[in-house]
C-alpha cells in the first residue's frame, strides 16, 4: 500500500463531498466583477532570458511559473503552459510564449496538483533538464519515460552545477486521480548559489509555522508566495493563504523581496485577482512596510534580481526615497 503523507503537526486539509456542495451553492449566489487581467509587460522582454549575459534573473511567467537564472543555469518552477485547467479557462495567456524560452537546465515541482504539474507543458520545454520533484512523486515522471528525475524529501538538499536546491515543507495536499490522494508530498523549494540571491519558491501552502522554520534556516533574499484560491475561506483556508497571509508568511521567512504568485491565471477559487491584489497592498501598508520590497510583477517581466537587491540595500541604507524607487524601477525596465 502506497505511503501518505501529511503536513507538519498532522494538519488535515480533508473535506467532504458535503463541504463541496455547500461552497457550490455559495458561489452561484455570488457575484464577481471578473473585467480585471494581470497585464502582460510591454514590449516583451523574450530577448533577456535568451541572453542573460550572467547575470541573476527572475521572471514571472504565470500562476507559479517562473523562470529563474542564476550562476549560469536556467531554472523553471511548476511549468504550467495549459489553456485550461479542467472547466477553467485560463484567464491571461502566459508571459512567455513555450517558443520563446530558453534551454531549460532544471524544473522544481512543488506538488502533484494538475495547476502545478502539467506533463504537456514539461515535454515541450527546450532542453533536457534534470527534474526535481517531492517524495513519493517520481515514480510516476518515471512511467512517462523521463529519466533525469530527483526526488526529495523535506529539508534534503541537491547539488546541480554549483547550485543548492532545498526541498523545504508547506501545508498543502495533493491528488491526480481518486485513488492517490497524498501518495506524494509537497512543498517548496530554496535555491542557493555563491554570489547570487537565494530564492525561495513557496508551491501551494496554507499558513503554517513551517514559514518561520524556513526563515531561520536560510537567509532569503526573494520569497515568491501564493496569494490567490483563498475564497471562500472555511473551505480554502488550509491549503491557501489569504494576502493577508502571505504577508505575515513573507515576515516569517525573513525574505528582503516578495513577489507574488498563484493569482491571475486560473480561476479555482471564488476570489478575483484584483481582490486578492486589493487585499495585498492593503496588509501590506497596514503593517507600514515598504513599498519597495513589494514587487508584483507583470507577466512576463524579467527583473535583475542582483540590481533591485542593490536597489532595496539603498534604501535600508537611508539614501533618499525617491533614488531608491528610481533605481528599483531601472531594475524591473532595463533592457
Amino acid at each position: 500500500m502506497a505511503k501518505r503523507y501529511e503536513n507538519l503537526d498532522g494538519v488535515s486539509t480533508h473535506k467532504t463531498w458535503a463541504d463541496f456542495r455547500r461552497w457550490q451553492r455559495e458561489r452561484k449566489q455570488k457575484q464577481k466583477d471578473l473585467s480585471y487581467v494581470v497585464p502582460h509587460v510591454s514590449p516583451p522582454q523574450y530577448e533577456r532570458l535568451q541572453k542573460p549575459n550572467g547575470r541573476p534573473q527572475l521572471c514571472w511567467v504565470g500562476h507559479s511559473t517562473f523562470v529563474v537564472q542564476l550562476h549560469g543555469i536556467t531554472i523553471v518552477t511548476d511549468p504550467v503552459w495549459a489553456n485550461w485547467m479542467g472547466a477553467a479557462k485560463r484567464l491571461t495567456a502566459p508571459g512567455v510564449p513555450l517558443d520563446k524560452m530558453p534551454p531549460v537546465d532544471v524544473v522544481l515541482i512543488s506538488h502533484g496538483h494538475y495547476d502545478h504539474l502539467h506533463f504537456g507543458s514539461l515535454r515541450r520545454l527546450h532542453g533536457d533538464p534534470h527534474i526535481f520533484v517531492p517524495e513519493g512523486l517520481g515514480r510516476l515522471f518515471r512511467r512517462r519515460g523521463f529519466r533525469h528525475v530527483t526526488e526529495l524529501s523535506w529539508w534534503r538538499t541537491a547539488e546541480f552545477r554549483g547550485v543548492t536546491l532545498t526541498f523545504v515543507p508547506a501545508q498543502h495536499w495533493t491528488r491526480r486521480t481518486l485513488w492517490d490522494t497524498n501518495t506524494s508530498h509537497w512543498g517548496g523549494w530554496v535555491i542557493e548559489a555563491d554570489d547570487a540571491p537565494t530564492v525561495y519558491f513557496a508551491g501551494d501552502s496554507g499558513y503554517f509555522r513551517g514559514f518561520r522554520d524556513i526563515g531561520e534556516r536560510f537567509s532569503i533574499d526573494y520569497a515568491l508566495l501564493p496569494i490567490g484560491a483563498y475564497e471562500p475561506e472555511w473551505f480554502m483556508g488550509p491549503q491557501h493563504t489569504t494576502p493577508e497571509e502571505a504577508v505575515q508568511a513573507f515576515l516569517d521567512c525573513r525574505a528582503r523581496l516578495f513577489v507574488p504568485m498563484h493569482y491571475g491565471a486560473f480561476r479555482l477559487a471564488d476570489d478575483t485577482p484584483k481582490e486578492a491584489l486589493d487585499r495585498l497592498w492593503t496588509e501590506w501598508r497596514r503593517r507600514g512596510l515598504e513599498e519597495e520590497r513589494l514587487l508584483c510583477l507583470k507577466l512576463g517581466e524579467v527583473i535583475d534580481a542582483a540590481q533591485a537587491l542593490t536597489a532595496l540595500s539603498q534604501f535600508d541604507n537611508s539614501f533618499s526615497q525617491t533614488s531608491a524607487i528610481t533605481t528599483v524601477k531601472q531594475a524591473r525596465q532595463k533592457e
